[in-house]
């Protein structure tokens, strides 16, 4: 005889001993027919599947202490969805209680200007970025320390080894380099063109 073939009572049986295959034959069995019930009792096919679930965990958590005494289980679930969907409803009150208590919420301003100056903000610093990339190693090593760490030309020629002198026109150099690309390779971001300004 195979498992399918077995009454609700002895699959039950398995159950309580711990055998989770006998448990899903019965909710093969019973799902539908528990779901149809909290379909009509709830009025919504997603609500009716979520009740259904947490009627079959609820069967699983207590079947150690039920025992059928008929050899079919549905009638012991439809009891659990009758109470389950109680259950629901009572929650759902309470929310929509709760809600219409709650105050009617302030406008939400509208953020979408300042999320496209952060998206061109960023587009920026990626032109800058790879602007800088692009100069060569003693130039960008200047830019580097002077522009975007702010070290004066002095403390930046201590760092380099290098002297004051060597460190100002490098310095010079770099900032037309790099407003040069920034308007060649940035052309549509204002942020770009003012970026370039400010390295020029």
């Amino acid at each position: 005889m195979t498992i399918t073939a077995i009454s609700d009572r002895e699959l039950w049986e398995r159950a309580c001993a711990g055998d989770p295959e006998a448990f899903g034959v019965i909710f093969d069995r019973h799902s539908r027919a528990v779901f149809n019930h909290l379909s009509r009792r709830t009025a919504s096919w997603v609500e009716a599947e979520d009740l259904t679930s947490v009627v079959f965990l609820q069967a699983w958590r207590h079947r150690n202490g039920v025992t059928l005494d008929r050899d079919s289980a549905l009638p012991w679930l439809l009891g659990i969805a009758r109470n389950t969907a109680a259950n629901g409803g009572r929650a759902r009150r309470r929310y929509q209680a709760l809600k219409e208590r709650l105050p009617t919420p302030s406008p939400v301003p509208d953020h979408a200007q300042d999320v496209a100056d952060r998206i061109d903000e960023e587009r920026a610093l990626v032109a800058l970025r790879e602007s800088v990339a692009r100069l060569p190693v003693h130039e960008r090593g200047v830019i580097e320390l002077c522009v975007w760490s702010g070290l004066d030309q002095q403390a930046a020629a201590i760092a380099l080894g290098v002297a004051v002198g060597t460190v100002k026109s490098r310095l010079h150099r770099a900032r037309r380099r790099l407003g040069d690309d920034l308007r060649e390779h940035a052309p549509s971001s204002r942020n770009s063109h003012a970026v370039a300004e400010e390295t020029s």
